[in-house]
């Protein structure tokens, strides 16, 4: 249960923060996984008075959910034209053209610092099929597929994916779970269709999914019908996939709890490779500091090796923070009237104290066990 408390934060926090930036589109699934979580929480609570409770809390999120519909239908009626089509998206479901966005990355993989081992498996199963399309057709080697990045929050793999497209110079979609189950939750399979179509529209493309946990749970765990059709949805579509030579589709998930998804998702023809991206080596560390800190005035006596030593364990976000919080230090100093001077040493390993690692030794250990596992 406690897993699933954590599951529910998380949606219901994500939900109430769209909320209250006035994206009601965004925040309706939100809320609306974060009920049906709650539901299944409460139905494993022996407490009659708590699960009543939980059941009213479940209601109560669902009522938020339904008031988004009007509030979004309310802000697109001031439109005039843009309410009529509202009115009749609701109707035939989303248009694709207004929630599908296509993009061409321009990172590349000698952007991203260190996972030389991600790397090389990533140009292995994916990367050079793509670029030797007739070598691959020799040899029985499919081109395109599925492929799931897993591994701690704050790793890169949203850059890693964006660096997969650059390298491929395939066009990109950019999706998340709560574009495909927005406001027409009702028609969360039929966007799925529609998303997929799209893609295979271009000559290369690579469809990217963040946080795919929450687009395909464990069926047995989730009472939600939307998800018990959405999910063989999904599995239809990657079944589909066209890997004719010179024409091929890449699909690429992303998610922080592997051990979370539907295991059907695994099988052959669905998700083919799963690349674990584990936290920075040393190597990886010290690239990180030098792009982060990148041209903030340094003191000589800056010793990014010394630093490497001392955030082992760390995430790129965790480097990222640490620097950026290095630089406040002496800038509130000058703005409080100090002569302006560059950041030190001390500076740095004073914020290193404060931050702590934002993943455990416990959870490396149940990545790594996810990938033994998996393997």
């Amino acid at each position: 249960m406690a897993s699933s408390f954590a599951t529910f934060k998380r949606l219901k926090d994500k939900g109430i923060a769209a909320l209250k930036q006035g994206d009601y589109v965004a925040a309706k699934p939100y809320l609306i996984q974060a009920a049906e979580c709650m539901i299944e929480i409460s139905e494993e609570n022996k407490d009659r008075d708590q699960r009543a409770e939980q059941e009213t809390y479940a209601r109560e999120l669902i009522d938020l959910a339904k008031d988004c519909d009007r509030k979004a239908k309310r802000g697109a009626g001031k439109g005039g034209r843009r309410g009529d089509r509202a009115r009749d998206d609701d109707e035939s479901g989303a248009d694709a053209s207004d929630w599908i966005v296509k993009e061409k990355p321009d990172i590349r993989f000698d952007d991203i610092a260190g996972l030389d081992d991600v790397k090389e498996e990533i140009y292995l199963k994916m990367i050079y099929p793509f670029r030797h399309p007739e070598m691959a057709k020799r040899y029985g080697i499919d081109v395109g597929g599925g492929m799931l990045l897993f591994g701690p929050p704050g790793t890169g793999k949203t850059m890693i994916a964006k660096a997969i497209a650059c390298e491929l110079d395939a066009t990109m979609f950019v999706i998340t779970p709560a574009q495909l189950m927005s406001k027409w939750v009702g028609e969360a399979e039929q966007n799925v269709r529609k998303l997929f179509e799209a893609a295979k529209e271009e000559q290369k493309s690579v469809i990217f999914i963040d946080e795919i946990e929450s687009l395909v749970p464990k069926r047995r765990s989730s009472q939600s019908t939307v998800m018990q059709r959405v999910v063989p949805q999904i599995l239809q579509e990657l079944e589909g996939f066209d890997r004719k030579v010179g024409r091929a589709l890449m699909f690429l998930g992303a998610t922080n709890e592997p051990w979370s998804l539907d295991s059907a998702i695994m099988r052959p023809g669905r998700f083919d490779s799963r690349v674990y991206v584990p936290l920075p080596d040393a190597e990886a560390r010290f690239r990180l500091f030098e792009i982060y800190f990148g041209d903030r005035p340094l003191d000589d006596e800056i010793d990014f090796s010394v630093l490497v030593e001392h955030t082992k364990g760390y995430s790129g976000a965790d480097i990222k923070a640490i620097c950026a919080r290095s630089a406040t230090r002496p800038f509130l100093e000058t703005v409080s009237g100090a002569e302006p001077r560059n950041i030190n040493m001390a500076d740095v390993l004073a914020v290193i104290e404060e931050i702590v690692p934002s993943v455990s030794r416990k959870d490396c250990e149940k990545y790594d066990q996810w990938a033994l596992n998996e393997s």
